[in-house]
C-alpha cells in the first residue's frame, strides 16, 4: 500500500524559511513526476513544483525563491520543498504528489506565514 507522509510545515514570520518533506512509502511503478501542490482557503488546488523526466518546474508565484529535491535512501524515495522568503500569500495547504500509473497524494500539512 502506498503512503506518502507530508512533515515539516508550521507558523513562520513573513521573510522565513521552511523545509517541507515527504516520505513516499510503498511501491510506485513508473513514477515519471513527483511534486508538491497547494490550497490556499477559498481557492483551487494549484501546482507549485514537480520535477517530471529529469526537469524541473515551478509556478510563476515561486520566482525564484523555492527549490524542489529528490533523494533515494534505501529504496525509500523523499520529496523536499525549501521554501524561503515566505510571504503571507503563502499560507497554503500543502500536498505532496507522486505520479506513476496513477496520482498518489499525501494528506497536506499547514503551512501559515504570518506575524
Amino acid at each position: 500500500q502506498v503512503q506518502l507522509t507530508e512533515s515539516g510545515g508550521g507558523l513562520v514570520q513573513p521573510g522565513g524559511s521552511l523545509r517541507l518533506s515527504c516520505g513516499v512509502f510503498g511501491t510506485i511503478f513508473s513514477i515519471n513526476a513527483m511534486g508538491w501542490h497547494r490550497q490556499a482557503p477559498g481557492k483551487e488546488r494549484e501546482l507549485v513544483a514537480v520535477i517530471t523526466g529529469g526537469t524541473t518546474n515551478y509556478a510563476d508565484f515561486v520566482r525564484g525563491r523555492f527549490s524542489i529535491s529528490i533523494s533515494r535512501d534505501s529504496g525509500l524515495n523523499t520529496v523536499y520543498l525549501q521554501m524561503n522568503s515566505l510571504e503571507p500569500e503563502d499560507t497554503a495547504v500543502y500536498y505532496c504528489y507522486v505520479r506513476g500509473y496513477m496520482d498518489y497524494w499525501g494528506k497536506g500539512i499547514q503551512v501559515t506565514v504570518s506575524s
